[in-house]
């Protein structure tokens, strides 16, 4: 038998002591050079197209097939993962990614016609390394059963955010300084550079779990009914993430201010940093569950009155609120995995719930983007409110699946035999009410 034990109790859990965590600068850093450029590819592939097509639908039907292959293949890449190794996974990947954003900005330029730009994407987006997720698994296996973990989930939505802000500044820089074409030339190559150095930090990486000798099967990730509810979630999560972007550029541009777009869409962004960066500080004393509930709650409420502002002050301060509320049901939903999902799965977990966000809001654009089309950016943030409002519905109606629940039986992968583990009650019990630490023990 092997247990693993918690940092000591009495220890605040802090980003300082986050970071000394053996091993930890040593993904963290190239994880965020790999991950940089997510935030960047969207918005160059419109403005790529757009310059080459002369037309914003065009670019938004390219972008959005990108966005629909990342969010598909991303399980299927993760369950890969979880079966052989993130390194094993993420060469390749990178690989065939750069050839793809490099085929797709080939044909832009040669003036290709949409859907072959379009049958471009498909490769190009299925191809989206899944760093983050890859990320988030290391620190799950470092830190399992430790009170760091919520701090790292908050650190990892904090880093989330920040690609999300200087991606599509830096990849804005460089098609209207440089060239059209120089904001997807620079995202192959961060991702090629940055995704082959984070690959090379093996010590760090999960151990790939395989199909055990015996041949019983480890199962899927979205086996687990608190998987799938959290992935309703982050649907609706995306949803306000793609409403927001969408809204607040029709918003602008009906005020007479397109500049404002940036402003408006940063002090959102802010909100959403500031509230990760709190998350990760504090020593909660409620459950996740609970806090995934209240956190939503508060979400709900904020993206149900975006559409009554009809001022830029006023939908500032709306879009404020609404970030401060985004990074708590964020980051405690990808602190969930750890109990809900086996260790076995949790890549594949991970990059489901990733997928979730891009879906979202890949669905998001498209209908806030005709709803403004048709009667203005009071109605596109309607998307918003009706992705919270139904994901919170099925937050409640499903609560019960949130509940850790102990595995009755621990496979061991190595030698293809399975034991009786003993029940972890207490553990489930101590995990609900956000007190004490785990101890987990696993079968050798």
């Amino acid at each position: 038998m092997t247990s693993a034990v918690t940092t000591d109790k009495s220890a605040r859990p802090g980003y300082g002591q986050l970071l000394r965590t053996p091993g930890a600068i040593g993904f963290v850093l190239p994880g965020f050079a790999a991950r940089l450029p997510f935030g960047m590819l969207t918005i160059s592939i419109l403005l790529l197209v757009q310059h080459t097509s002369g037309s914003y639908g065009s670019a938004g039907i390219v972008a959005a097939v990108t966005g629909v292959s990342m969010a598909l293949s991303a399980p299927v890449m993760g369950k890969l993962t979880d079966r052989r190794g993130q390194s094993a996974v993420l060469v390749p990947v990178v690989l065939m990614h750069s050839a793809a954003v490099s085929t797709l900005v080939a044909l832009a330029l040669l003036g290709a016609p949409v859907w072959a730009l379009a049958l471009a994407a498909v490769p190009a987006g299925a191809s989206v390394p899944q760093v983050g997720p890859m990320v988030r698994a290391r620190w799950a296996a470092k830190l399992e059963g430790s009170p760091l973990l919520p701090t790292a989930a908050a650190f990892e939505s904090v880093t989330d955010e920040f690609t999300f802000v200087v991606g599509p500044v830096l990849a804005t820089a460089l098609c209207t300084g440089i060239h059209p074409a120089a904001g997807l030339i620079t995202e192959a190559a961060l991702t090629l550079a940055g995704g082959l150095v984070f690959a090379a930090q093996r010590a760090t990486q999960p151990k790939p779990h395989a199909t055990p000798a015996g041949g019983e099967k480890h199962a899927s990730a979205l086996s687990f009914p608190g998987l799938r509810v959290l992935i309703v979630a982050f649907l609706g999560i995306g949803a306000v993430f793609g409403g927001m972007q969408v809204s607040l550029a029709a918003f602008s541009n009906e005020i007479g201010n397109p500049g404002a777009n940036g402003l408006l869409y940063g002090v959102f962004a802010a909100g959403n940093m500031t509230a990760g960066i709190a998350c990760g500080a504090i020593a909660w004393k409620i459950g996740p569950r609970r806090r995934l509930l209240l956190g939503y709650a508060g979400l709900t409420v904020a993206a149900s009155v975006l559409w009554t502002a009809h001022s830029m002050i006023l939908l500032g301060a709306l879009g404020l609120v609404v970030g401060l509320c985004i990074a708590p049901a964020l980051i405690t939903g990808y602190t969930m995995i750890e109990s809900l999902i086996p260790a076995n799965a949790r890549t594949e977990a991970f990059t489901w719930l990733t997928g979730a966000v891009a879906f979202g809001q890949a669905t998001a654009v498209t209908l806030a983007g005709r709803l403004t089309d048709a009667h203005g950016s009071s109605y596109g943030f309607l998307v918003p409110m009706a992705g919270t409002v139904l994901a919170l519905a099925t937050l409640l109606a499903l609560r019960s699946s949130l509940a850790p629940k102990a595995p009755s039986r621990i496979i061991n992968s190595s030698a293809g035999s399975s034991a009786t583990a003993a029940p972890e009650v207490p553990a489930a019990r101590v995990n609900e009410r956000g007190v004490g630490h785990r101890v987990p023990v696993t079968v050798d």
